[in-house]
């Protein structure tokens, strides 16, 4: 397998407030490049036949239904590959690799999830039997809200951890000395975060990874594939993306609200990331979800 630096870290739109957040499309595109996150990842894909997948060292052409748990950190990616269908169905659901606590993981009613956690860090191939007896509950999570939302989850994963032929897929695991809590990266994603409502200049985020300008520059685009400016407005259009499935807002409203300094750059911007309008993403996207 190469080796990290080929690979680029993606950007979760999974504010630290978030419990569990839910992405639930229907699409005839499937090309995620191979990339790692610090969540954990379920993903579940119907009518995928003939999409590649890539986790860690492991390669396949998945079938009709799968469903994958995907631990911190570790490389994953899918390619359309073979797969003709123009309807592929899929959801996916990310939640913090610090939402459990080790206090809570210890308890014996949650041995099941911890070890499944545990084994996680090599992506975990769920059976296609489980899988499918699964898919009524998938699809119906992205319509559920509040504590009803967050307790399906839960029995979720119960039910995930304790099925049977479980298998594991990448033969190797992270070295989690490089994503540290000290990892620059951490520093700027955390800043962006933060103050992508205001301006952010290159100055600004070089001085939180303690860098020159130059060498933030290169920095940036080896950890994320992204210059600078792309990085910062690829994380303000994630926020917008969210407020227009999420709130009654107008798009002029979110434009400036997600940092942007004027409709026709946000626009521009919009569609280049997401391949649509903001007003088409908002009548077409539907079942994103977060609890705060």
């Amino acid at each position: 397998m190469s080796s990290q630096k080929n690979f680029y870290r993606e950007i979760a739109p999974l504010s630290a407030g978030d419990s569990f957040l839910v992405f639930d499309r229907v699409k005839d595109n499937f090309d995620f490049p191979v990339h790692y996150h610090p969540e954990f990842e379920i993903n579940f894909i119907l009518n995928g036949k003939g999409v590649k997948r890539v986790v860690g060292d492991n390669i396949e052409e998945i079938s009709d239904v799968e469903l994958v748990l995907i631990g911190p950190n570790l490389y994953h990616g899918w390619e359309l590959h073979k797969c003709r269908n123009k309807q592929i169905h899929e959801i996916t659901i990310q939640f913090h690799n610090d939402l459990f606590h080790e206090s809570l993981l210890s308890r014996r009613i949650m041995n099941p999830i911890r070890d499944m956690f545990n084994r996680s860090i090599h992506g975990i191939l769920f059976s296609e039997k489980v899988a499918t007896e699964l898919t009524p509950r998938l699809v119906k999570i992205s319509k559920l809200d509040g504590m009803d939302y967050f307790l399906e989850i839960i029995s979720l994963l119960y039910d995930l951890a304790n099925s049977r032929n479980q298998r594991l897929l990448s033969t190797y695991t992270v070295d989690y000395d490089t994503f540290d809590d000290y990892d620059k990266m951490k520093l700027v994603y955390e800043y962006v975060q933060k103050n992508f409502s205001e301006k952010i200049t290159l100055e600004d985020l070089s001085n939180v990874a303690t860098m020159s300008t130059i060498s933030f520059n290169r920095f940036i685009k080896k950890r994320t594939g992204k210059t600078f400016v792309d990085y910062v407005n690829n994380i303000r259009v994630g926020y917008a993306a969210r407020w227009l499935v999420e709130k009654d807002l107008s798009i002029s409203e979110i434009a400036f609200k997600s940092g942007f300094n004027n409709i026709a750059n946000f626009n521009r911007n919009f569609k280049e990331i997401k391949k649509c309008t903001p007003s088409q993403y908002r009548d077409d996207f539907s079942g994103l979800k977060r609890i705060l």
